[in-house]
């Protein structure tokens, strides 16, 4: 008689590390704040050891500076890092998008198309769509170190899209992309899948740097050219 294995809950540590992470993207814990663990743990509801293991994670992937003697700093959003994250999804997220044409099932297709079935006009959540396409994308590629790279490559740009929402236009348009990209993902032709994605992430990069621009741009920048 064969049994199903139970399936597996997430550790306290993993548990920590993606809510301190989901409390920075979405600017909850601004860039520059000062967290101390004892807060934390009262936040969260989580012990030290697990919590101090998240922060630890969260340094590693440049999410929080880890300061002796001054404590944890959460990181800011460098402007002139801005091409590095985007030029390096441009290599990743078209390469993850041909191989998911090839190893992807209707499974993950029709996971694609349930997240896509919602016509919320809510930015944050038209956000958490997009995300949930690339993660089916992702999870069709059947690469877990492309899977964890991109994952927090896109926790970084989620992060920015958090800093300039409301700077930021065609959020529905973004959305609207996984449509055609679906398509080609369901048709297997991974050459037309990764040449949608590369336009998908190039066009995030064209407006996001529109709004960073004018959010420098305006008189009362910090350093702006009026001020």
């Amino acid at each position: 008689m064969q049994t199903t294995a139970p399936a597996t809950r997430p550790s306290l540590r993993d548990t920590a590390y993606r809510q301190l992470r989901d409390l920075i993207v979405t600017v909850q814990l601004q860039p520059g704040e000062i967290l101390k663990e004892d807060d934390l743990q009262r936040r969260l509801g989580i012990g030290r050891t697990p919590v101090r293991e998240a922060l630890q994670r969260l340094e590693a992937e440049q999410f929080v500076s880890i300061i002796p003697r001054r404590g944890v700093i959460v990181s800011g959003v460098e402007v002139s890092e801005l091409s590095m994250l985007l030029e390096t999804r441009t290599v990743l997220e078209p390469y993850a998008a041909r191989l998911a044409a090839v190893r992807g099932n209707r499974t993950h297709w029709a996971a694609m198309e349930a997240a896509l079935g919602s016509e919320s006009s809510d930015p944050h959540d038209q956000l958490a769509t997009d995300r949930r396409c690339h993660e089916m994308m992702w999870s069709a590629a059947g690469n877990r170190f492309l899977v964890n790279t991109l994952d927090t490559l896109y926790a970084q740009s989620d992060r920015l899209w958090h800093l300039y929402l409301s700077d930021v236009e065609a959020m529905a348009e973004a959305v609207s992309d996984h449509t055609e990209i679906l398509d080609a993902l369901r048709r297997g032709d991974a050459t037309r899948a990764g040449d949608l994605m590369t336009t998908h992430i190039q066009s995030f990069d064209a407006q996001i740097r529109a709004a960073v621009t004018r959010r420098l741009d305006h008189p009362l920048a910090p350093g702006s050219r009026d001020s």
